[in-house]
């Protein structure tokens, strides 16, 4: 009698520890550079699938304001994950933000230009003497000396006006400005509204291709929860991948998930979205994967051309250690 009540002891025990174990999923708070939109779908696929929850994490997906907010907020360790520009994120470590990065996401820098075919510019050197309008602050500002100067071109030869994000395209389309940055991923909505008359060029095209929206972790955070950013890189960098072979459950957990997006806009954008992440070395080493001669050069960009307040070692800033190196990104033509 004695030792059944034992062993009922014990398995209650057992029962209680693994219930005990089932309610401590490590719980991260995972910020957006901006709104949920296409280029987010495989968090919220992940998400959706039980992958994070199967790798012992409870991820909590917040809406984002901006790569700005995305890095102060990380870097101080409010948020334990983000996805931010990494050129933001320079600037913002120069300040003393204390992150790091884990994962790239876009591999080609999304900034483009566009204009009005009727205008008459071709080029970036077409650009003299015009309006280009984006919001103050917006990091293309700050790189655009960098640009010009790729082109042979005098920076202040433009004029930078004031425009919200919202009224980028309206302002355009009523020669209120001559030209706006955007990023590629909202390329779907220019092309329908300007048609034949749309002008662009990427960034990329014109000479310069820093790395864009990577994923960065608080530096405090890493250094004491090692194995829960190796579980979250780990299922994140599987899902990119997943939504690269098949896109659809992708964009429907998605539209299930953020009320009001549509799923075939969201679809479009997705594929906007694959050709950022799509070059010689997410093709050959990894998805995600962050080449250190790149992360050199973009140092060294954001030094001259938007400033870093306190230099420091860009080495001890990023890690590819989490990723799989099996998963690498398929080939994707760039269509702009």
């Amino acid at each position: 009698m004695i030792r059944a009540a034992k062993i009922i002891t014990v398995a209650a025990m057992v029962v209680l520890s693994h219930a005990g174990m089932a309610r401590a999923a490590e719980k991260l708070d995972f910020i957006l550079n901006w709104v949920a939109g296409g280029d987010h779908a495989p968090y919220y696929f992940a998400r959706a699938k039980g992958w994070y929850a199967q790798a012992g994490l409870d991820v909590n997906l917040i809406q984002g304001s901006g790569s700005s907010n995305a890095a102060q907020r990380t870097g101080a360790g409010i948020n334990q994950v983000g996805l931010a520009d990494l050129t933001t994120v320079l600037v913002a470590i120069g300040k003393g933000a204390d992150e790091v990065a884990v994962m790239n996401v876009y591999a080609n820098y999304p900034g483009g230009f566009y204009w009005l075919k009727s205008s008459g510019i071709r080029s970036v050197k077409d650009m003299a003497g015009k309006k280009i309008g984006n919001p103050p602050g917006d990091a293309a500002r700050a790189l655009w000396p960098a640009l010009a100067k790729a082109n042979g071109m005098d920076p202040n030869s433009v004029t930078w006006v004031n425009v919200s994000p919202n009224a980028k395209l309206a302002s355009l389309k009523s020669g209120a400005v001559d030209v706006v940055t955007e990023f590629f991923n909202l390329h779907h909505g220019y092309k329908r509204e300007l048609g034949d008359n749309m002008g662009y060029l990427a960034w990329k095209d014109a000479g310069l291709n820093p790395y864009g929206n990577s994923i960065v972790v608080n530096g405090a955070y890493l250094k004491s929860h090692r194995e829960a950013i190796a579980a979250f890189v780990k299922v994140t960098q599987k899902a990119f991948a997943a939504c690269v072979a098949d896109p659809n459950p992708c964009i429907q957990a998605l539209v299930d998930a953020n009320s009001g997006l549509k799923f075939d806009d969201q679809m479009i954008n997705w594929h906007e979205v694959e050709q950022l992440m799509s070059d010689h070395t997410s093709q050959t080493v990894a998805l995600g994967w962050f080449d250190p001669k790149r992360m050199e050069n973009d140092y060294e960009l954001v030094k001259n051309y938007v400033g870093i307040q306190k230099p420091f070692d860009i080495k001890q800033h990023y890690t590819n250690e989490f990723l799989d190196k099996s998963i690498k990104m398929k080939a994707v033509e760039f269509k702009g």
